[in-house]
């Protein structure tokens, strides 16, 4: 009999089953909150049915494996066999160096596929697969990529919130290859300051207001003027008057040794509203952030 496996980031009180323990096999069916797989328990080979829960409120979690947990035994009710948890974030456990080198292997990924006229349209950590034994990354889901035509307007919705370029925000639709560029971007600052995501928007209004924050206002609206572009009138009460924050802000003692003066200026080049004024990918590679990384690859 095929039996669930709800993979939660919820501690249960007591220590769970290592994930190593299942094998998937085959991919079975997916949902709006979850991707269901067949499995095998590697221990004693029981064939299981794994369910992969997107990220949802912890409430939801919990109150699907209480249910389970109570339902247990019941006629014709699947059996929960246990749940497990992903590991620590992995932001917690990269050094600097390390850091350096994978944001510098993603970057040979956008540079590539940038230099074949492709935009990804959705970087962000959970399309960014890291084998950290092996130091292998991979650049996954391309189902919003597109390719890349000047002139052409393209639909803003794409990206993920946390990750949205300020010119999806705004509704302009010339965007280009920089879009990637400036969720690379967001990716670098919470690994270095340890804050996930760094821009933590409620919505996408939100999200807009949390980058003015720290971009600032009258540098938006600058941005604004210069590409003629027209403001959604609900953000005129939301924005306010903000002024520009340094990057030296974000360090604290649990991430100063992951940030350097040269990281800073990478990222400051990166997050920029301006997309024309980001670096590109093949720009960012060149950049000072990197030295260590061309010194390691040159030995």
């Amino acid at each position: 009999s095929r039996c669930p496996l709800l993979r939660s980031a919820v501690k249960l009180g007591s220590t769970p089953i290592n994930q190593d323990n299942y094998q998937l096999v085959r991919k079975l069916g997916r949902g709006k909150y979850s991707e269901v797989f067949e499995a095998v328990n590697i221990s004693n080979n029981e064939k299981v049915v794994v369910k992969i829960l997107k990220p949802v409120k912890k409430k939801k979690i919990k109150r699907e494996i209480k249910i389970l947990e109570n339902l247990r035994g019941g006629t014709n009710i699947i059996r929960l066999v246990d749940t497990v948890k992903d590991p620590v974030e992995l932001y917690q456990k990269l050094t600097d160096f390390d850091i350096r080198f994978y944001v510098y292997e993603l970057l040979k990924a956008l540079d590539y596929c940038h230099s074949m006229g492709i935009m990804h349209r959705d970087v962000k950590p959970h399309n960014v697969m890291i084998d950290h034994q092996t130091r292998k990354l991979r650049l996954i889901d391309w189902g919003l990529a597109e390719f890349y035509h000047p002139a052409q307007e393209y639909n803003v919705r794409v990206a993920s919130r946390y990750f949205k370029g300020p010119e999806l925000l705004v509704d302009y639709q010339l965007y280009d290859y920089s879009l990637d560029m400036w969720s690379l971007g967001c990716m670098l600052a919470s690994m270095i300051f340890l804050k996930e995501p760094f821009f933590h928007g409620q919505d996408n209004y939100d999200q807009l207001v949390r980058i003015a924050k720290v971009l600032g206002t009258d540098e938006l609206f600058g941005y604004l003027h210069k590409y003629h572009i027209e403001l959604d009138t609900r953000f005129k009460d939301l924005l306010g008057q903000q002024t520009r924050k340094r990057w030296e802000q974000f360090v604290q003692t649990e991430n100063q040794h992951l940030v350097t003066p040269e990281a800073l200026d990478l990222l400051d080049k990166l997050l920029r509203y301006d997309h024309q004024q980001r670096l590109t990918a093949a720009e960012a590679m060149q950049h000072p952030y990197f030295c260590k990384i061309h010194t390691c690859l040159s030995t």
